[in-house]
């Protein structure tokens, strides 16, 4: 838990509910039984804590998909279990009471059990509204298909599996109808095969099937382009398109809802569209889906929301957006009157404001829900009695989670941590939602707040508490010594208030001199907070004896859209000033770091600054880049969301030939135009498979490093995209960049 510094008004206090009283009891009769050991190791002192290592992050179970039954009563979520000598992650499904039931012993439910029908790589758990079934996504007989098993609401007992698709391109993304008879579900298709329908499944599935086949046995491996974008992050696009699927549970027949579309549905957008797009009127004879219909997608973030009547196979999508920008994750409420979704205003950003947009489907009208809410709506989900919707928001580095009526009136609810995976259950006031911080992986919590809403804006909400129902990883937690996280304020040079954070090292003495890492967070519109990390995880990096500082300087979320849309335009400028003005706050008011001996890490946009920083100071002893952008015109050549560097760099380089390089954005903010001052050992790292940003540019530095004659190394990963995901991958990233900062730190 962080400490702020800041005033949050509008924050409700929260307080822990304890166990329940048969848990007590239970836990009671536990100590009896072994009351004799506890005396006869009375002696004993308790273990002392100890630093984490990467062994134990590879040990921690991280907690992937979650769904809730429509009675509230129960749980079923995914499990994802790291094997680092094997190199493998596998995931398992598990279900547990919730709520009071005949089978749960108290109102914390039961202890969790394996799915009955799960086998080890199942995904996408969902249970239908009937409450009689779920469905998931298996790959046991082959490729990923949709399956569907009964489930007991009394015993939480799974049984009688059956696979209910056989389409030859595979499935996911699945989700049930309200009446409980059908499934959505995208797969990615051949979109000049003949349309999959009810009348002829046959014919498009063999296309589809054979044109597969044929590539796979080809021994010519080319490509031919006519578009953009030919890849996308990690792979090569291909032929073809993502469509939405239609199959009755009962066998009856499946369809392709966007046929001959030669669009991906829903759009292929990284981290901004969730799951299918799509949603179920509760009639079930409608569904609400994203596309983006632009002729080029690659220079555009726009998306629509369409409706399609089902009970017309002929009828065709009707649009009920009117933004320009990108409008995405469309959700009926539990009485159908409305439609919302997450809107953006302006098209080719992609970290425009993300608004909260309601529909009215009998008038035909919309509206900006928060009009004054400045920070973006990250996900939404309605109330069951449709007067009320759950959100989260970044807020000065959490995610609380928020509510808000009809007429835009707003409560907070919950403030400690990030939230995410809002499951609203029957009693008003109750949610599940998943909680993480800096010092806890993500666990399933059980919330209750009693709040009402007043009219004039922000009005105060009552907590009453949250109840952890998942608990994965609380032995290994009990072991750890993971520092708590400070937050702390300062004034940047123009005088806009900014904040950063502070981990000191396990066991430190205020009164020593540690080293220090500078972490610089990506995006650049992201931010650093109270959230747990694989990838880049805070803790471990002070766990060997370090300083973590870490700074939101313009360009970060949760602060409001100014301070967003401060970097754009001034990659290097602003930005870069925050961070040193930051970082120098923190060396003169928390005594333990030692600025003589500091490292600057980053990736994405932070592997560009910690670029930017090599040409622009020598304060630093080391600095590593992980695929950062180093020339800002060859970037511009070899990404694939053209988008972004139209937006953050003011128009194509071409815009800006014959002009001075202090006018053109490529050239001022391009760390390759600095290479004469570079000093400062660096760590390169890139992957192959990086189409965000090109290998090429990791090469380009490493190779200018080495020609400056500037102690550099290079981590190159054949195998890995814009983030490194395999487990022994990871341990030579954290071995790698670690080993770095302590030859020049230490």
């Amino acid at each position: 838990m962080r400490h702020s510094l800041s005033h949050q008004s509008w924050v409700p206090q929260v307080r822990n509910f304890g166990p329940g009283i048969a848990r007590s009891l239970l836990l009671f009769a536990s100590f009896l039984a072994v009351l004799p050991f506890c005396l006869a190791q009375v002696a004993q002192p308790a273990q002392p804590k100890r630093p984490m290592t990467f062994e134990d992050l590879m040990q921690m179970k991280r907690l992937g998909d979650t769904a809730v039954s429509p009675d509230g009563k129960w749980l079923a979520y995914s499990v994802t279990t790291v094997n680092l000598a094997q190199n493998t992650k596998t995931a398992e499904l598990w279900v547990q009471a919730i709520a009071p039931s005949a089978s749960a012993g108290d109102s914390d439910g039961q202890a969790p059990m394996k799915l009955a029908v799960g086998q080890p790589g199942d995904s996408g758990v969902q249970f239908a509204s009937d409450g009689k079934r779920i469905l998931f996504l298996s790959s046991r007989e082959g490729g990923q298909q949709v399956w569907v098993a009964d489930f007991d609401a009394a015993t939480g007992a799974t049984s009688n599996a059956k696979k209910l698709t056989a389409i030859a391109t595979e499935a996911d993304n699945a989700k049930w109808s309200p009446d409980s008879k059908s499934i959505v579900f995208t797969s990615a298709v051949y979109s000049d095969c003949p349309a999959i329908s009810m009348a002829d499944f046959d014919t498009g599935n063999k296309c589809n099937e054979g044109r597969d086949a044929a590539l796979a046995a080809s021994k010519v491996k080319a490509q031919i382009w006519t578009q953009l974008m030919y890849r996308h992050w990690d792979h090569f696009t291909g032929n073809k398109r993502t469509h939405l699927f239609l199959v009755s549970v009962d066998g009856s027949g499946m369809r392709d809802l966007n046929p001959g579309d030669t669009r991906n549905v829903p759009p292929d957008y990284a981290s901004i569209e969730q799951g299918c797009g799509c949603d179920f009127s509760p009639d079930s004879k409608e569904l609400a889906f994203t596309e983006n219909l632009d002729p080029v997608p690659a220079v555009s973030t726009h998306a629509d929301i369409f409706t399609l009547d089902l009970t017309d196979p002929a009828a065709k999508p009707v649009k009920v957006s009117t933004s320009a920008g990108g409008n995405f994750n469309p959700a009926y409420s539990p009485d159908g009157k409305y439609l919302a979704w997450r809107s953006q205003a302006r098209n080719g950003y992609e970290s425009d404001l993300f608004r909260l947009w309601l529909y009215d489907r009998a008038a035909k009208t919309g509206k900006d829900l928060l009009p004054k809410f400045d920070n973006w709506v990250d996900e939404f989900a309605w109330g069951p009695d449709s007067k009320f919707i759950y959100f989260v928001a970044p807020y000065e580095g959490e995610e609380p989670v928020l509510a808000t009526d009809l007429s835009g009136d707003m409560v907070k609810l919950w403030s400690e941590g990030e939230a995410s995976g809002l499951h609203p259950l029957p009693v008003h006031g109750d949610w599940l939602a998943s909680v993480t911080a800096v010092a806890k992986p993500s666990e399933l919590a059980h919330f209750h707040a009693e709040f009402s809403f007043c009219s004039g804006g922000e009005c105060p909400g009552v907590g009453l508490g949250d109840n952890a129902v998942t608990h994965l990883n609380d032995a290994l937690l009990a072991q750890l010594d993971l520092p708590k996280m400070e937050d702390f304020w300062f004034t940047a040079k123009d005088g806009t208030k900014l904040q950063g954070f502070i981990i000191p090292p396990p066991g430190y003495d205020p009164h020593v001199k540690y080293p220090t890492k500078l972490l610089i967070h990506g995006g650049p519109q992201g931010a650093w907070g109270d959230d747990w990390s694989y990838r880049w995880n805070a803790e471990l990096f002070a766990a060997n004896g370090y300083v973590v500082v870490m700074i939101n300087p313009r360009g970060s979320t949760g602060y409001g859209q100014v301070i967003v849309e401060g970097v754009s335009g001034d990659w290097g400028g602003k930005p870069f000033s925050d961070l040193m003005t930051g970082l120098g706050y923190a060396e003169q008011h928390y005594n333990f770091i030692d600025k003589t001996r500091e490292c600057a890490l980053g990736a994405s946009y932070g592997g560009y600054m910690a670029n930017w920083v090599l040409g622009h100071t020598d304060r630093f002893k080391c600095i590593v880049s992980h695929d950062g952008m180093f020339n800002a015109e060859s970037a511009f050549g070899t990404t694939e969301e053209d988008w972004f560097n139209i937006w953050e760099f003011k128009g194509h380089p071409w815009d800006y030939y014959g002009k001075p390089d202090s006018e053109n954005p490529f050239r001022k903010f391009s760390p390759s135009y600095y290479a004469k001052n570079f000093k400062t050992p660096t760590l390169v790292i890139h992957s192959q498979l990086d189409y965000r940003l090109d290998l090429s540019e990791g090469l380009q530095l490493f190779d200018t490093l080495q020609l400056l004659g500037v102690p550099s190394k290079m981590l190159y990963f054949p195998d890995e995209g814009h983030w490194v995901l395999k487990p022994q991958n990871s341990q030579l990233w954290y071995k790698t960049v670690n080993d770095w900062v302590d030859q020049w730190t230490k």
